[in-house]
C-alpha cells in the first residue's frame, strides 16, 4: 500500500470512530440515577419530558410510577424522549438533576419533590425557561406550579386512623398508640398526619409516643419503634400508626426483635407494597392504603404529553392551595385494604398478581382469604 493510500484509509477509520463515539455519547447520564429513553409508538410532534422522582426506598416509585408513566408517554407520543432521574432522597441532587434535564431540552418537568419547600427553587428555574411543572404525588409548596396530581392525602390519614381505631375498639382494647409518621420534608406526610390525628385525637386512645421519620426510612422507623418500646414497655401500647408500608415494616421488625407479637398489635400502612400485602395475610400488619398508582402515573403522562406538544391539557377538576396559588389539581381516591378486600382491590386491578402474592409460606394464608 502506498503512503498516500494509507493516509486516506486512516482518515476514514478515524472519522468513523469519531462518529461512533458521538452516537454513544448522546446517551451518557449527567447524574447518577438518570437516563433518557425515546418513544416507540403513538402520535408524534412532542418534546422531551423529564420525570424526576424522589427516592427508591419506597418500592412504588421504581416498580409502579416510573414504568406506568413511561409506558403511557410512549403510547401517546412516539417522539417524546423521557429524561428520567431518581434523587435518592437528596434534595440537592434533585436540583442538579432538574438543571440537567433543562439543559438537555426538557419541555415539561414532572416533579415529585424530595423536599416540598426547597423544590420551589426548581420551579423558579423552570419558569425562567418557560417550562411548565407538574407537581406529582407530593405537593410543591410556595411555588408557581402549573398542575398537581395526587390523592386526597388527608383522607389517606383518616382512612388509616379510622381503620386502627375501629379495629382496637372491636377488639375491646384501650390504652396508648405509637405514631410513626413520614418525612418532615414531605408535604404529604403532614397531610397524612393531620388526617390521622383528626380521628385518633377524639377516639379515647392516647398517642404516647410520636415520631417524624427522616427520609421515610424503614431503618429509622425501626429505631423509633425500639425507642418507643423501651420508653413504654412491651405492654405499654395497643396499636401502631405507621404512615406507610416501609415504616410499618420497620415498626414490625422492632416489635419482633423486642419480644412483642405484631399479630396482637394492629399496625397501619400505605402504598400496598407487596411485602405489606403478604404481612397483612400473615396477620403481622393490619391494613394498608391502596392508591391506584397506574391511573395517577397515566394522568401525569397525559398532562405532560399535552404540554410537551403544546396541546390543550386535560381538565383538572380540583384546586389545591400550595401557599402561592390555587393549583389546578387531579385528586384520586385512596382505598383502605385489609385481608377482607385484597382480592377485590389489589388483585382485581392487577396491581399485584396472585402468583406474586401467594408465594411459599403465604400460600395457605391466600387460600384462607380466598385469594387463588
Amino acid at each position: 500500500m502506498s503512503r498516500f493510500k494509507f493516509i486516506a484509509v486512516a482518515a476514514v477509520l478515524v472519522g468513523a470512530f469519531a462518529l461512533a463515539l458521538a452516537a454513544c455519547g448522546g446517551d451518557d447520564d449527567d447524574n447518577g440515577g438518570s437516563s433518557t429513553s425515546g418513544g416507540s409508538s403513538g402520535g408524534g410532534g412532542g418534546g422531551s419530558i423529564a420525570l424526576l422522582l424522589p427516592e427508591s426506598k419506597t418500592a412504588r416509585y421504581e416498580s409502579q410510577d416510573r414504568p406506568n408513566f413511561e409506558k403511557k408517554v410512549k403510547e401517546l407520543c412516539s417522539d417524546c424522549p423521557i429524561i428520567y432521574s431518581n434523587a435518592d432522597q437528596d434534595a440537592a441532587k434533585q436540583q442538579q438533576q432538574a438543571e440537567a434535564a433543562i439543559t438537555k431540552g426538557a419541555k415539561v418537568l414532572v416533579l415529585d419533590p424530595v423536599d416540598a419547600a426547597s423544590a420551589g427553587a426548581i420551579v423558579n428555574r423552570a419558569k425562567q425557561s418557560q417550562i411548565p411543572v407538574i407537581s406529582y404525588d407530593r405537593l410543591i409548596t410556595d411555588a408557581d406550579v402549573d398542575y398537581y396530581i395526587s390523592f386526597d392525602n388527608e383522607k389517606v390519614g383518616k382512612l388509616q386512623g379510622d381503620a386502627l381505631v375501629k379495629k382496637l375498639k372491636d377488639d375491646g382494647k384501650s390504652g396508648s398508640i405509637v405514631m410513626i409518621n413520614g418525612a418532615p420534608t414531605d408535604n404529604n406526610a403532614k397531610l397524612f398526619k393531620q388526617g390521622a390525628h383528626s380521628v385518633i385525637d377524639s377516639s379515647g386512645f392516647k398517642v404516647a409516643k410520636e415520631y417524624d421519620t427522616p427520609d421515610w426510612s424503614p431503618d429509622k422507623a425501626q429505631t423509633e419503634m425500639e425507642q418507643a418500646i423501651t420508653a413504654l414497655g412491651k405492654d405499654g401500647f395497643v396499636g401502631v400508626y405507621a404512615a406507610n408500608d416501609g415504616t410499618a415494616g420497620g415498626a414490625i421488625a422492632a416489635m419482633k426483635g423486642n419480644g412483642v407479637d405484631p399479630t396482637k398489635i394492629p399496625t397501619t400502612g400505605q402504598d400496598a407494597e407487596l411485602a405489606a400485602i403478604q404481612r397483612i395475610l400473615a396477620g403481622e400488619q393490619y391494613m394498608t392504603v391502596y392508591k391506584a398508582i397506574k391511573p395517577e402515573a397515566e394522568k401525569a403522562a397525559e398532562l405532560a404529553v399535552a404540554l410537551a406538544k403544546g396541546d390543550t391539557p386535560p381538565a383538572a377538576a380540583d384546586k389545591v392551595n400550595n401557599g402561592t396559588k390555587d393549583v389546578p389539581s387531579i385528586l384520586l381516591n385512596p382505598v383502605s385494604v385489609t385481608t377482607d378486600n385484597i382480592n377485590d382491590t389489589i388483585v382485581k386491578d392487577g396491581f399485584w398478581s396472585v402468583d406474586e402474592i401467594c408465594t411459599g409460606k403465604y400460600a395457605a394464608a391466600c387460600k384462607k382469604a380466598g385469594i387463588q
